[in-house]
């Protein structure tokens, strides 16, 4: 009988400890560029891709994308959209709020054929921020 007493409160801090770990995913920034339309609703041409190095991070739990820019951009997680995969990407896409409520596509893509290079894009509809990421 103490056998199972202590399979079962094994059992219990085996599962007390997974809901304690978090699903947090760091990367870090090394350029940035920007794609807008025009007046006429058409897309230019992507900004020169700027350096830079700040912290993104991807909280499962919490549902957030965090930007630490100078201004801080966070993104609530609305919907996870299922994961798109095809023989040059793999895209994870997230349905999102941003601070100020305003609606957005975030997605984190890799591209196989670029050595697994990871992109993030935030895309509002009528400008694009892309990101050159890698995971810390």
């Amino acid at each position: 009988m103490s056998k199972i007493k202590i399979h079962i409160v094994l059992l219990f801090l085996m599962f007390g400890f997974q809901q304690i770990q978090a699903q947090i995913y760091k990367f870090k920034t090394s350029g940035f560029s920007v794609l807008e339309k025009n007046e006429k609703g058409k897309w230019g041409k992507w900004s020169d891709l700027n350096s830079t190095a700040i912290l993104v991070t991807l909280d499962t739990d919490k549902s957030r994308i965090v930007v630490y820019s100078q201004i801080i951009q966070l993104f609530e997680i609305v919907v996870y959209q299922p994961v798109e995969e095809n023989e040059t990407d793999t895209v994870y896409s997230f349905t999102c709020k941003d601070n100020e409520g305003v609606d957005c596509t975030v997605s984190i893509i890799t591209r196989k054929k670029q050595d697994n290079r990871k992109q993030l894009y935030i895309n509002y509809g009528n400008r694009i921020i892309m990101y050159n990421i890698f995971k810390m």
